[in-house]
């Protein structure tokens, strides 16, 4: 008997042994980009408990096949790891994507203008049309903005709001009589309410050059149902993953207060159903308690390595301050409007912050434009390095579209990182106009940050200022061309298509000093994305049009087109019913 028990125990813990050997999912016939150098390219990938197990030929992989085993057929198609977005604004974004029509990707004004008309038909009594971000007269047909006159002709009495970049945005006279808007309302600082000759307000907001006016404008709009901003952050998701999108460094960003305006998204994160990793920054509102808002936040919240739990517990957690730290450090991208100069008050403001930062081990990140800027937070970084070192810390720069190698050596030697974004793609025409062709040719600098050795992510700063499409920004730093086509990266700036690739997978957790994520090797958490077209042979202008066939994060699929609907999440109905997502959907291909 006691023999037969030892049998059966072997028999037990040997089959055990082997299948835990064994894959949970399989995808063969693929041309898989790894990013791995030592093995760059292979056919087949076995994923098991979240991570890679093997990378190879399908023969090699197949034999880890079990009667478990879930296996995926490529089709020949390229295969890349998750992209991963390292400025965005999901948890922003997500409360209001289902109100937004999205002009993103849109080819002619004349049919901008046929969705605000269709969309202002089904909008009920009590709602808005919202057209915010994303977009610019250049990638239209007809290379010119709406006027207030068609915009009125196409919303009636339906009030209407139409954001431009982070420069101007403009109401209906529905819009104007909704928030009482009138010749005695007085401008804010640094905005503009135009007047016409009558002293009456035209419809048209802008920011000079400070952005509040169209934040605090867009603020005083209806917010969905707690149940619709569920599925709108939801369908948001959705769309990125569509777009190949894995994971996602949230900045903050303006009017989005910590806790109160993340109760979606710990909802969702509780009830394991967000689908992209989702490490946030905490962004400070309010001037004036700034250090009072951090030191709250460092006694709520504990900062740590963010090891690997659940899919419930999938890299949702606070990962730092920013990317405003301080009011007084507000360096906006409006290049309609001169460079601001930032107030004497800054420095003292901010170091205030850092230094509290630094010493509670919290990672910081700083939106910063201008090189002027930039030269200021960097004094103020060194002197709290003197007092107390960073010793490490992940900190880094959002945007630097002018920085110099003088500032980006003084990065690189206190071990800092730099995000770029594609903004120069929606605003490069702008900044020519204000600043020249010369300057616009290397803004940002990214192949001298790269010669130098400083991690960067790229990312889109999405869903305002630009759209939240990744393929866009891969499109302009691999071509140097604008949405509209117009070259303003020099070519000899520009990055070759898998350089850029890095940037947008592993270089994006480099720069968070997070090496166990963006590539398809063994040890690597499974995030990948199966695309529509191979994107090393399609030519320049298909690359902004690349979507996702089968998106898997932590080894789950989450997203699938109709050629993977059996193995893929069933697509979430839209509500409310006159979301223009559940008409337009989200990023416009005519």
């Amino acid at each position: 008997m006691k023999l037969l028990n030892t049998l059966i125990l072997s028999t037990v813990l040997g089959t055990g042994i082997l299948n835990a050997q064994k894959a949970d999912m399989i995808i063969t016939n693929g041309k898989i980009t790894t990013m791995d150098d030592k093995n760059p390219e292979v056919q087949a990938v076995a994923i098991k408990d979240h991570k890679i197990l093997q990378t190879g030929t399908n023969a090699q992989i197949l034999k880890l096949k079990s009667s478990n085993t879930k296996v995926i057929d490529a089709e020949g198609n390229r295969v890349i790891p998750g992209l991963f977005d390292s400025h965005l604004h999901v948890i922003r974004g997500g409360r209001f994507y289902n109100t937004e029509l999205r002009w993103d990707g849109v080819k002619s004004l004349k049919r901008a203008l046929e969705m605000l008309k269709e969309q202002a038909q089904r909008t009920p009594k009590g709602q808005w049309v919202r057209v915010i971000g994303g977009w610019n007269e250049y990638q239209f047909e007809e290379k010119r903005l709406p006027t207030l006159a068609e915009i009125n002709e196409a919303t009636g009495n339906v009030p209407t709001f139409v954001m431009y970049l982070y420069g101007k945005a403009w109401l209906n006279k529905a819009g104007l009589k909704e928030l009482n808007i009138n010749g005695e309302t007085p401008n804010p600082a640094q905005g503009l309410i135009e007047k016409d000759s009558n002293g009456d307000p035209t419809g048209l907001l802008v920011a000079e050059p400070n952005a509040f006016i169209l934040y605090s404008t867009l603020a005083k709009l209806p917010e969905l149902k707690e149940e619709e901003k569920i599925n709108s952050t939801l369908q948001y998701m959705t769309e990125l993953n569509r777009l190949g999108v894995t994971a996602v460094m949230d900045a903050g960003g303006g009017f989005q207060n910590f806790p109160d305006d993340y109760g979606t998204t710990d909802k969702l994160n509780k009830e394991g159903k967000i689908t992209v990793r989702l490490p946030y920054y905490l962004f400070a509102q309010k001037k004036g308690s700034e250090l009072a808002d951090y030191t709250k936040w460092i006694g709520m919240v504990e900062i740590d390595d963010h090891g690997h739990n659940d899919f419930n517990e999938i890299d949702y957690h606070v990962n730092g301050g920013g990317e405003n730290l301080v009011s007084d450090g507000a360096d906006f991208e409006n290049f309609l409007f001169p460079r601001p100069e930032l107030p004497a008050t800054m420095e003292k403001n901010m170091e205030e912050v850092v230094s509290l930062l630094v010493k509670n081990k919290w990672p910081f990140r700083i939106h910063a434009t201008y090189n002027e800027s930039i030269t200021r937070f960097l004094n103020v970084i060194e002197e709290v390095n003197k007092e107390t070192p960073l010793n490490g810390l992940v900190w880094f720069i959002d945007h630097a579209e002018t920085i110099t190698e003088d500032n980006m050596k003084r990065i690189k030697a206190m071990g800092g990182g730099i995000a770029i974004q594609h903004r120069m793609a929606y605003q490069g025409e702008s900044f020519i106009h204000r600043y020249g062709k010369k300057p616009a040719l290397a803004s940002p600098p990214v192949k001298k940050m790269l010669e130098m050795g400083i991690p960067v992510g790229l990312g889109t700063d999405g869903t305002r200022v630009a759209s939240y499409n990744p393929w866009v920004a891969l499109y302009w730093i691999t071509t140097g061309k604008t949405i509209g086509g117009n070259q303003v990266m020099g070519k000899e700036n520009t990055l070759d298509r898998k350089t850029a690739l890095s940037l947008s997978t592993y270089g994006g957790y480099e720069l968070i000093k997070d090496y166990q994520k963006g590539k398809i090797q063994k040890g690597y958490f499974a995030d990948l994305t199966i695309l529509d077209k191979d994107y090393f042979t399609v030519n320049d202008e298909e690359i902004k049009n690349i979507t996702s066939k089968l998106t898997i994060v932590d080894g789950k699929v989450v997203y699938g087109d109709e050629t993977y609907k059996t193995v893929a999440p069933a697509p979430l109905p839209v509500i409310p019913d006159w979301s223009p997502v559940k008409y337009y959907g989200g990023y416009q291909t005519k």
